[in-house]
């Protein structure tokens, strides 16, 4: 999480979200080193295009300026019409943040988070007398630890929750999502235990795809032509994985 933190605030979201859809091919990697899972030919394409898919999705959800500041990086073009023009682009891109700091945060965090979650799912399948809520307890009081840590070794932060308090800034919302992201956690641990991290990963993409058409069906949010092509690439992608 803190390596996130770093890689948000030195590259725009869309390369940020695109970037970090590796895990799902790191996950991948990871099983197979670590606890020897065979993949076919099939399966990895599969992955592939799941990453695709899933990064699609997410650019999708940008705004068309964030959309075309991903692609403005690697390219600076000129055009006509609607949109930012590079005068624009130069001024959105001027944040001050470094692209190589960013992008190994993003890389790293992906191994990190991979290798937690696979981590995970060998501890959980050992044979341990320790139940699914103990390890639950042993890994979040681990996960308290090293937040606490590192928020205090911000003077920033400490100096604010020393002046204000720990839940200063707290509101009904914030209690609510952090009930439904505890529920959450506990939702994949079950799944991870009689299933694996490479099946989470489909299961997180398609929960981003409703998500994502939720929003619109809610929230006036235009679904793109974009998304459509990510819905078929993830759709495509759990055909593969399936076979």
């Amino acid at each position: 999480n803190n390596l996130q933190y770093v890689a948000v605030s030195n590259l725009n979201a869309a390369t940020y979200q695109v970037t970090y859809q590796l895990k799902i091919l790191s996950t991948a990697l990871l099983s197979v080193s670590l606890l020897g899972r065979q993949l076919s030919r099939t399966k990895w394409f599969a992955l592939l295009v799941l990453t695709i898919g899933v990064g699609a999705v997410q650019l999708s959800e940008m705004s068309d300026q964030g959309l075309f500041l991903f692609l403005g990086n690697a390219k600076r073009t000129s055009h006509q019409g609607g949109g930012p023009g590079d005068d624009e682009i130069e001024q959105i891109t001027r944040n001050g943040g470094n692209a190589i700091v960013g992008l190994s945060a993003t890389l790293l965090a992906t191994l990190s988070s991979g290798c937690a979650g696979v981590y995970f799912e060998k501890i959980l399948k050992s044979k341990s007398e320790l139940s699914l809520w103990q390890r639950n307890t042993q890994l979040g009081l681990y996960s308290m630890a090293i937040g606490l840590f590192v928020l205090f070794i911000s003077p920033s932060n400490r100096a604010s929750v020393l002046q204000s308090g720990f839940l200063y800034g707290y509101t009904r919302i914030t209690y609510i999502n952090l009930a439904v992201q505890s529920f959450g956690g506990l939702v994949i641990a079950v799944v991870i235990k009689h299933a694996d991290n490479i099946l989470k990963n489909f299961a997180t993409s398609t929960s981003i795809i409703l998500s994502v058409i939720i929003s619109g069906l809610f929230l006036g949010q235009q679904l793109s032509s974009l998304f459509l092509i990510g819905v078929v690439l993830v759709v495509y992608a759990i055909f593969l994985y399936a076979r």
